[in-house]
């Protein structure tokens, strides 16, 4: 998506020829070259109408009460209704990008040589992998951040005693206890792993 600088915010109010897509969206698009590009891009805008019970993702780009708009810049030459769907599909992967560097540290190590650092970079890559499947298998309702799997399902606070000559270990009670994991393990240990079809085996006969 595109910065929303006073330069691009004045021609997208340029933007007279609106496609209407459904009762809440329309698209439009211009063409700009703002200074340091080396020639004219594409801009598609993306008008959606307000709606009483229904957040908007988009912002107030144009001050036209009852819309909020989206922006991207683009070297396709789709029509826009297709670049803006396409772009939605991949909207997300900013979230993960941030997941693996803010969560998994995927930003804060720089190694001397490049393989190593590599290999780091993708052991970081397989953790988060493993974090996704570990919710499929455990079949969590919702996606949680690494971050949020951390302090909700696997760190819990604890006290190492005694009950008489017996070393106990007390679990904290905001963890959940036992009970509320049960399930979740069960689901983990009856977890098949998924294989492609290429790769099984033809039946013995």
């Amino acid at each position: 998506m595109a910065r929303l600088t006073q330069w691009i915010r004045r021609e997208a109010q340029r933007v007279q020829k609106w496609k209407a897509l459904d009762e809440s969206f329309s698209v439009g698009e211009f063409c700009v070259q703002l200074l340091g590009w080396e020639r004219a891009r594409r801009c598609v805008v993306v008008r959606e109408r307000l709606r009483e019970g229904r957040n908007s993702v988009g912002r107030k780009l144009l001050d036209v009460p009852g819309y909020s708009f989206r922006l991207f810049v683009t070297s396709r030459s789709d029509v826009p209704e297709e670049i803006w769907r396409d772009y939605n599909r991949r909207a997300d992967m900013e979230n993960r990008i941030a997941e693996l560097k803010h969560d998994l540290g995927a930003d804060g190590f720089c190694l001397q040589e490049f393989f190593a650092t590599q290999a780091a970079f993708q052991t970081v890559l397989l953790l988060f992998n493993l974090l996704s499947e570990f919710q499929r298998a455990a079949g969590l309702p919702v996606y949680r951040e690494p971050a949020t799997l951390r302090t909700q399902v696997f760190t819990c606070g604890a006290i190492l005693g005694r009950a008489g000559r017996r070393l106990v270990l007390h679990l904290s009670q905001s963890w959940g206890g036992l009970k509320s994991r049960n399930p979740l393990i069960d689901k983990i240990l009856r977890w098949e792993i998924p294989t492609s079809p290429k790769l099984d085996s033809a039946p013995v006969t």
